[in-house]
C-alpha cells in the first residue's frame, strides 16, 4: 500500500446535533480531499453523538439520523468514508405485551454500526457484536449484537472494519476478520476516558497489528459529553508495531498518514496533565453545548474551590467566572486573603456577601422550636451559601460549579443543598489527595503560583464551627484515600481490606459509604476520570439492608 494516504478525523460532535456534526464532517472531508487521502475514517456513531440513550427511541431522532446519513453518503465521490452509524435491521423477539417495552422499541433492532461509503453509495457495514453494558455502558438496551462478520472490499483493499468494544476482546469480530484475510483493520471507537486507558488502547493496538500483519487505524471521539470526557489519542500502527500516527489527546484535528511512511515516536501518557486537560474539556463543553453563560464559584480559601476556580478560568475564560466568598460566623481572615488571593492570581472578580445576619435571623426562627446547635446549625450555614451561590448564578445566567471531592462524596462529608448545589462537579472524581496534586501541576504548568502556597498549605477545614478541621470528623486523608480506592476503584473484597487497612478505619468508612447513598443520588453530574467514578457508572440501590460490616 505505498503512498496510500488515510485521513483521521478526531473529531468533537455534540449529541442530537445533526447539523453541526454533518457539518464537522463535511469540512472533514474538504480538508481529507486537500490532503490526498484516499480514505476518510470518522468516529462511533459520529453523526447522532455517543451516547444518544432515549433518544435512540424517537422516531423523529432515528428520521434525522437517516436524513444526514444520506447527506453524507452524497459526499463520497473521489473518497472513501468510513463512519459509525446505526443500522436498522428486522423486528427481534420482544416483550410485547408490556407498555413500557412496547411503546419503547422494544421489537425495532437497531445495530451499532461502521460502515464503508464510497461513490455516493453505501458498499456494506459491519456491526459491533459486544455490546458493553458495564460502568457507563448500556448498550444492551438499544442494540443487538452483529449476526455475521464480513470484510469489505474497495479498491482491491480487504478492509475489517469494527466498532469500538469488539477492538478489546481476543477472539471476535476482528479475530474473524483476520482470518478472513484483511489488508487493512479500521476500528471506529467513542471510548470514554479515565487514567491509564490511552495506553490499554494503544497495547490493544500494537497486538491486533503484529496478530493482523496488517496496519490497524483507530479513530475515538473528543469532546464533553455530560459525565463522560472522550480523549481522541487516535492513532495508526504498522504490522510491526510501530506507531505512523499519534494525534493528540483532548482536541480536535485531521489528521493524515501515508501508510508507508515513516514510525513515528510511540505515544505515552502525561498523568496529571492528562487529568487537568480531560476536566477543562469536561467542563468547557457542559457549559458551550447546553448554552450556559458562565460558571459561580464559591470561593472559600480552602484547596478545592481553589482547583476548581482554576479550572474554571481554563475552561470558560476569567470573565465568564465570578468567585463568590461567602464569610460566616466562624470565618478565618486566613480564609479571606486565601480567597482574594486565588481570585486575584486568577484575574478573576470576586464578590463578598456575609451569610452572618441571614444565619443569625435563621437561628433567631427558630429559636423554641428546634436546637440549631451542632450539625443542624453547621448545615444551616452550608445551605444558606448554597441559596446564595445560586442567586448569584439566576442574576447572572451563570450556573454553579459544585467543589467537591470524591474523598467528601464518598463518605458523605458534604451539605445537601448547600455545598453539593451546582451543575457540575469538576473534581467529583479526585480523592482529596489527586486534588492537591493538580494543584500542584497547574502551578508548575503555569510557571508562577496560580493557587497560593498558603491555600496548599493549610490543613483543610469546613469552619463551620470554631476551629474546626476536616481531620476531627474524618480520617487523614492520606490514611482515607488509599482505602476508598481500594474500595470503590479496585473493588476489593472485605477481607483483603481488612488486612491491608486498620480494621476500625475500614468498618467506619464503609459505614459512611452506606450511608450517603441518598446524597450521591442527588449530586451533580460528576466529570469521570478514573475507572470508577460516582454517577451513572456507580448503580446502587437507595434502599437496601445488605451490609458488608
Amino acid at each position: 500500500m505505498s503512498k496510500f494516504r488515510l485521513a483521521l478525523a478526531q473529531l468533537n460532535p455534540t449529541v442530537g446535533d445533526f447539523t453541526g456534526n454533518l457539518r464537522k464532517a463535511q469540512e472533514a472531508l474538504k480538508i481529507a480531499r486537500q490532503k490526498g487521502a484516499r480514505i476518510l475514517v470518522l468516529p462511533e456513531l459520529f453523526l447522532l453523538g455517543y451516547p444518544p440513550r432515549d433518544l435512540l427511541y424517537r422516531p423523529e431522532f432515528l428520521a434525522a439520523a437517516k436524513e444526514a446519513f444520506t447527506k453524507l453518503q452524497e459526499e463520497t465521490t473521489g473518497i472513501a468514508v468510513i463512519v459509525g452509524h446505526i443500522a436498522e435491521g428486522d423486528s427481534r423477539d420482544a416483550n410485547r405485551a408490556d407498555p413500557s417495552a412496547a411503546a419503547f422499541g422494544a421489537a425495532h433492532a437497531l445495530y451499532n454500526a461502521v460502515y464503508l461509503l464510497a461513490e455516493r453509495k453505501v458498499l456494506g457495514y459491519q456491526a459491533k457484536a459486544k455490546l458493553p453494558s458495564f460502568d457507563v455502558f448500556e448498550e444492551e438496551r438499544y442494540f443487538v449484537p452483529a449476526d455475521k462478520v464480513a470484510v469489505l472490499e474497495w479498491e482491491e483493499l480487504r478492509l475489517g472494519l469494527s466498532v469500538c468494544e469488539d477492538f478489546w476482546y481476543e477472539e471476535g469480530v476482528i479475530a474473524q476478520e483476520i482470518e478472513a484475510g484483511v489488508d487493512l483493520l479500521v476500528n471506529v471507537s467513542a471510548s470514554p476516558y479515565f487514567r491509564g486507558k490511552p495506553s490499554i488502547r494503544w497495547g490493544l493496538g500494537k497486538r491486533w497489528a503484529i496478530r493482523a500483519g496488517a496496519p490497524v487505524v483507530y479513530v475515538n471521539l473528543v469532546g464533553g459529553q455530560d459525565e463522560l470526557v472522550f480523549d481522541g489519542h487516535s492513532f495508526v500502527i504498522r504490522p510491526d508495531g510501530a506507531f505512523l500516527l499519534s494525534a493528540p489527546g483532548f482536541a480536535e484535528g485531521i489528521f493524515t498518514c501515508d501508510l508507508a511512511g515513516d514510525p513515528v515516536d510511540p505515544p505515552a501518557e502525561e498523568g496529571m496533565a492528562e487529568v487537568y486537560r480531560a476536566i477543562v474539556l469536561g467542563i468547557k463543553d457542559y457549559f458551550e453545548k447546553n448554552g450556559l453563560k458562565g460558571a459561580v464559584v464559591g470561593t472559600s480559601g480552602g484547596i478545592d474551590s481553589a482547583v476548581v476556580l482554576a479550572l474554571a478560568v481554563a475552561a470558560l475564560g476569567r470573565d465568564r467566572v465570578r468567585a463568590v466568598f461567602l464569610p460566616g460566623p466562624y470565618t478565618t481572615e486566613e480564609s479571606r486573603r486565601g480567597a482574594r488571593k486565588v481570585a486575584e492570581n486568577l484575574g478573576v472578580e470576586l464578590s463578598e456577601v456575609s451569610i452572618v445576619e441571614v444565619y443569625d435571623s435563621v437561628v433567631k426562627a427558630l429559636s423554641g422550636v428546634l436546637d440549631t446547635s451542632g450539625v443542624v446549625g453547621e448545615n444551616i450555614q452550608a445551605r444558606i451559601r448554597g441559596l446564595l451561590l445560586m442567586a448569584f448564578a439566576n442574576s447572572l445566567g451563570y450556573a454553579v460549579l459544585c467543589p467537591a471531592n470524591k474523598s467528601e462524596i464518598a463518605v458523605g462529608y458534604n451539605t445537601l443543598y448547600g455545598d453539593t448545589v451546582g451543575a457540575l462537579a469538576p473534581i467529583g472524581d479526585l480523592l482529596k489527595e489527586e486534588v492537591y496534586k493538580l494543584a500542584r501541576w497547574i502551578n508548575e504548568s503555569a510557571g508562577k503560583e496560580l493557587i497560593p502556597r498558603s491555600v496548599m498549605e493549610r490543613p483543610p477545614t469546613a469552619e463551620l464551627r470554631p476551629g474546626q478541621r476536616d481531620d476531627q470528623d474524618l480520617p487523614p486523608y492520606p490514611q482515607l484515600d488509599p482505602l476508598l480506592r481500594a474500595y470503590l476503584v479496585d473493588n476489593l473484597p472485605l477481607q483483603r481490606l481488612l488486612r491491608s487497612f486498620p480494621k476500625t478505619l475500614v468498618r467506619e468508612t464503609i459505614r459512611r459509604i452506606h450511608r450517603s447513598e441518598y446524597k450521591r443520588k442527588q449530586l451533580p453530574p460528576t466529570l469521570k476520570v478514573s475507572p470508577k467514578a460516582f454517577g451513572i457508572g456507580r448503580r446502587y440501590p437507595l434502599t437496601y439492608s445488605f451490609r458488608e460490616i
